[in-house]
């Protein structure tokens, strides 16, 4: 007998809906129904609790090829949410680019400054530099918090947003001619790519 239909058959012995056993193992009644359709296995700090809730050893609910394929989903799951921690804190750092002297001021002042001080371009195309910074700097924020309470949906979506958020801003300060301020965004977006690249191998 698979795992999923042990698990079944130990819920329904108990006489528990799938919602009450996420319940009682504080999951989601989707993860519940996931592993009792033969479609995914649990952690194993779940399957610890599942062995716990129901009495039963983790050698009696999983055979040791399922268990292998369990600590393999678990160790993606964990490369996952690394990477998905360093590209967000990746989207925090490109707020440096409001403090760094790396914008060109004009023709009139052949030195960079800050963001902050940058005087020599147009005030509306200094407000589209803060709000691709500003907004990057909200996504890394948004993907760093769910990353504490393990949604991996969420951090997926903010990956992805993330990754279209940093090719828009090389291509808005290269694009207003700021290389120095593209070359920072560029770099980044390249770090989080081999990541991304990486946690897929």
């Amino acid at each position: 007998m698979e795992f999923h239909e042990k698990l079944q058959e130990l819920r329904k012995s108990k006489g528990l809906t799938q919602e009450e056993l996420a319940e009682a193992l504080y999951v989601s009644r989707t993860a519940v129904s996931k592993w009792e359709s033969g479609r995914g296995y649990p952690s194993i700090d779940s399957l610890k609790e599942i062995s716990r809730f129901f009495g039963v050893t983790i050698d009696e609910l999983i055979c040791p090829q399922e268990m292998m394929t369990a600590a393999e989903n678990d160790k993606r799951q964990s490369i996952g949410r690394y990477i998905s921690v360093i590209c967000n804190a990746l989207d925090l750092l490109t707020a440096v680019l409001l403090f760094l002297p790396v914008f060109g001021n004009g023709a009139d002042s052949p030195a960079s400054v800050s963001l902050f001080r940058l005087t020599g371009v147009q005030p509306w195309l200094k407000i589209v530099f803060i709000a691709v910074i500003g907004i990057i700097f909200l996504n890394g924020i948004c993907g760093l918090v769910p990353a504490r309470f393990n949604k991996p949906a969420w951090s997926k979506h903010r990956l992805v947003t993330g990754m279209a958020l940093s090719v828009t801003a090389v291509g808005v300060f290269i694009a207003a001619r700021q290389p120095y301020a593209g070359i920072v965004c560029f770099s980044i977006l390249v770090i989080k790519t081999w990541l991304m690249i990486r946690g897929r191998e």
